[in-house]
């Protein structure tokens, strides 16, 4: 049971191209938002060091915890609530609202949860946890959990206030304190989660573990259930690395992005034109990916789809350059690298949205965590032109004909796709303003 929430004929090696690549694009073509798959599912660890062991602050979806803890149906249709839950039916589906009164009665429970759920490992010993104190919120009263200092905060006030509504568990987090003592000191660990609710896009949550060691803070990036241990340690590029592999995995699976970078090197004639096309992208992406991370962009509910419209018309529009472009007759470099450097401010804001909703603005090490962001993001398209621009060379060794036949079976389904976006993200743009 899951929690539901409110002329002539073609050259065969192009034909292959081309449908192969379709077929690839169709079946992906449903993603039209990608850059917003982890707004509930964010999981924030900060850890501090103690003498004697661990104090570790922990916030997390509640789904996480009990999704998976539902029971056999009832005689009445519904079935057995999870622990701390209770459920209706509404509009036909089952929905399940935060169970105020067991929370009150016993709080402990629900920590105990978050605790078995969550391992900490030391020199290969797995530590200990006791379960200091629990705080529950609803999504949209959730305070600031940034820093060590906000996750403090976040626990003076009651365990769930009387005039907090009753909110659907899918919009609730709880915040837990775990202490692990008698361990000594802990320099290095591992950290995994033996929790798997079977939800829909768990595979994709967003995990922030911040390690607070006296006199500095390293800040570690992991994506999924965590069920393969993290190593956390004192190195500074072993916490880079992780933002650095956000990085490459946000341009690899943003199919958007993938298929701009594939029709921008399908256009450019040369290696230097492919060269000016991509530093043009680059600068673009990179100043607004920081602009847009801190905010420096309007706020209107209509902004956010708009720019993923802007996405979507830039792959058409580097597919059209692509398909017109000839050998002698193409448009000036320096034009290229304004217009791909425009683009690229596009591209630049997509990230950016991803990037905040996981790292705020507060956080430690934030130009750190942002600059190993960008630069996981350029070896990503990187590795998308070292896999599409050999294939490319090759094709246009086919002659005029044939390379112009290569181009279009290559662009035409990117097109069709971004065609595609085009309007239904230009209705989201629509219905926000």
């Amino acid at each position: 049971m899951k929690f539901v929430e409110l002329g002539r004929r073609p050259l065969k090696l192009s034909t292959v191209v081309s449908a192969a690549l379709l077929c690839v694009l169709l079946l992906a073509s449903g993603q039209t938002a990608a850059h917003f798959l982890l707004n509930l599912n964010t999981r924030i660890i900060h850890v501090e060091h103690l003498s004697n062991g661990l104090r570790v602050y922990l916030r997390l979806p509640m789904p996480y915890l009990v999704a998976n803890l539902v029971g056999p149906d009832l005689p009445e249709g519904l079935p057995e609530p999870a622990p701390y839950t209770t459920n209706i039916r509404e509009d036909g589906n089952v929905v399940y609202y935060l169970d105020a009164k067991a929370l009150q009665a016993d709080p402990g429970g629900l920590g105990d949860l978050v605790a078995d759920g969550h391992q900490f490992i030391g020199d290969g010993v797995v530590l200990q946890a006791r379960v200091e104190t629990v705080r529950v919120y609803p999504g949209s009263r959730q305070p600031p959990f940034s820093t060590l200092d906000e996750a403090r905060a976040s626990f003076q006030s009651a365990l769930y206030p009387p005039e907090f509504p009753v909110t659907y568990v899918s919009d609730t987090v709880v915040d837990t304190v775990l202490l692990f003592t008698n361990q000594g000191a802990a320099t290095s660990y591992n950290v995994s989660s033996s929790l798997n609710p079977g939800l829909p896009g768990q595979e994709k949550t967003a995990n922030l573990i911040l390690d607070y060691y006296p006199g500095s803070v390293e800040v570690f990036r992991a994506r999924g259930l965590l069920d393969d241990p993290i190593p956390i340690s004192r190195s500074p590029w072993a916490a880079a690395i992780t933002f650095i592999k956000e990085g490459m995995l946000h341009i690899l699976e943003g199919l958007d992005h993938v298929l701009f970078v594939i029709c921008l090197a399908l256009g450019a004639v040369s290696f230097r034109s492919l060269f000016s096309r991509t530093t043009g992208f680059t600068i673009g992406h990179s100043v607004t990916l920081s602009l847009g991370f801190f905010g420096l962009v309007p706020s209107g509910a209509w902004f956010i789809p708009t720019i993923e419209l802007g996405i979507a018309l830039s792959i058409i529009f580097a597919a059209l350059v692509a398909v017109r472009q000839r050998k002698g007759h193409q448009p000036p470099e320096l034009t290229m690298f304004a217009v791909t450097a425009g683009i690229g401010t596009l591209h630049g804001l997509g990230f950016s949205f991803v990037l905040h909703k996981i790292l705020q603005v507060d956080s430690p090490n934030i130009w750190q965590s942002l600059l190993s962001f960008n630069i996981g993001v350029e070896i990503g398209q990187l590795l998308i032109i070292l896999a599409c621009w050999p294939l490319f060379r090759f094709l246009s060794r086919l002659g005029e004909r044939g390379w112009l036949v290569a181009r279009w079976g290559i662009a035409a389904p990117c097109i069709a796709v971004a065609a595609l976006w085009t309007v239904q993200r230009a209705i989201l743009v629509i219905q926000n303003i």
